[in-house]
C-alpha cells in the first residue's frame, strides 16, 4: 500500500473478528516498524508487552475493568481483538542518556524536560503500530488505560514500577459497526491548523 493511503484509510477500530487471528509475524513486523521510530538522544525509552493469548488479554481485561459491571458495545468489540500491545515508557532512560558524557546534564533534573519526551516517543512508536497494522490489512485501536488501573495493570504482568503504561494498542481483524459519531467533527485540514512565520497567520496571507 501507497504510504498516503496508509495514512488515508487508517482508522481507530473498535470492532474486531474473535476467529480470525493474527500471524505472530504479522505482530513482529508492526513491532519492527515500531523500534523505527525517533526518540530523543536515541534513547529508545520504550517496552512493548503483547498479548495474544486468551488467557492473557482476559489478565488485562480483569486488570482493567471493574467486576460484575455490564459491559457495553464499545467494551465487547475491543474485547475480541486478538492482540494487545502494552506501549511502555521508561523515564530513566532519557535521563541516564542525558547524562551521559556527551549530553552533560549530570544533575537528572526533571526540569530540564517540560515536555515528558519518553512519553512523547512512545506515543510516535505506538503510531508506526498503528500505520504498520492499516498496511498489514489489520484493523487497530489506540486507547488508555484508567489511571487507578495502572498499578493491576503492573502486577499482572510483572512490568517494573519505572515503566509508565502510556497506552495500547488493540489489532486484529476489523468486522463492520456503525461509525463513531465523533466522525460527524469537522477533520481540520492542514490549512486550518497551520500558522506561517507566526501564531494566527493563514498561508494565504504569508
Amino acid at each position: 500500500m501507497e504510504f498516503t493511503d496508509v495514512v488515508r484509510t487508517r482508522r481507530m477500530v473498535r470492532r474486531y473478528d474473535p476467529d480470525r487471528p493474527v500471524a505472530r509475524e504479522v505482530v513482529q513486523r508492526c513491532l519492527d516498524n515500531a523500534v523505527r521510530s525517533p526518540s530523543a538522544g536515541f534513547s529508545q525509552g520504550w517496552d512493548f508487552v503483547v498479548l495474544t493469548a486468551p488467557a492473557e488479554r482476559d489478565a488485562f481485561w480483569a486488570a482493567t475493568t471493574e467486576p460484575g459491571v455490564a459491559t457495553d458495545a464499545w467494551l465487547d468489540g475491543i474485547r475480541n481483538a486478538p492482540v494487545l500491545v502494552l506501549c511502555l515508557s521508561h523515564k530513566d532512560a532519557y535521563l541516564d542518556r542525558y547524562a551521559a558524557p556527551d549530553k552533560g546534564w549530570t544533575d537528572r533534573d526533571e526540569a530540564r524536560w517540560p515536555v515528558p519526551y519518553w512519553d512523547v516517543d512512545t506515543g510516535m512508536a505506538s503510531l508506526l503500530l498503528l500505520l504498520t497494522a492499516t498496511d498489514e490489512g489489520l484493523g487497530s485501536l489506540f486507547f488508555g488505560v484508567p489511571p487507578e488501573r495502572h498499578a493491576a495493570v503492573h502486577a499482572a504482568f510483572g512490568i517494573p514500577g519505572s515503566r509508565t503504561v502510556v497506552g495500547v494498542v488493540a489489532m486484529g481483524y476489523a468486522v463492520p459497526g456503525p461509525r463513531s459519531p465523533s466522525l460527524r467533527r469537522h477533520r481540520r485540514t492542514g490549512s486550518e491548523v497551520a500558522h506561517w512565520g507566526r501564531f494566527g497567520v493563514a498561508g494565504e496571507d504569508a
